[in-house]
């Protein structure tokens, strides 16, 4: 597994730790990483994405909330949930990662963490998601 799959996995540990017991960012991040012996570029990359979602995280979840047919998001999984903020935060943030990555970790990420149906629950959000965006960028392109 990739130093960057690996970094997405920590991420989604540790935005699913803090639903529960949210704190301090800094200080939580540093007590999640304290029992782990990830390499820098691991830990750099989780907390890039970790600071992504929680400092866009209204505008993230408006955009899930909108794409999202029939589902809020206090009804969806913990785990669907945040997976998908991380990947709606990195099609939406990440230009240096492209759509079809972010998306296939995602979906990587629901097949080991989520339940039998977050992989194709997740896809058909992520899809929306990336087709939404994809007329912003052509609307804007336009004008």
């Amino acid at each position: 597994m990739g130093k960057r799959r690996t970094a997405r996995e920590q991420a989604l540990k540790f935005l699913y730790q803090t639903e529960f017991n949210s704190g301090e960012l800094e200080k939580d991040m540093e007590s999640f990483w304290e029992g782990l012996s990830s390499g820098d570029e691991v830990r750099e990359f989780m907390d890039g994405l970790v600071k992504l979602v929680q400092e866009h995280r209204e505008e993230i979840d408006r955009f899930i909330e909108q794409s999202s047919k029939n589902w809020t998001l206090d009804r969806m999984p913990h785990i669907d949930r945040n997976i998908i903020r991380i990947a709606v935060g990195e099609l939406m943030y990440r230009s240096e990662v492209p759509p079809k990555v972010a998306i296939n970790e995602a979906l990587e990420i629901a097949k080991k963490f989520g339940s039998q149906d977050s992989t194709d629950f997740v896809n058909g959000i992520l899809d929306r998601v990336k087709k939404e965006l994809e007329k912003k960028a052509a609307s804007a392109s336009t004008q």
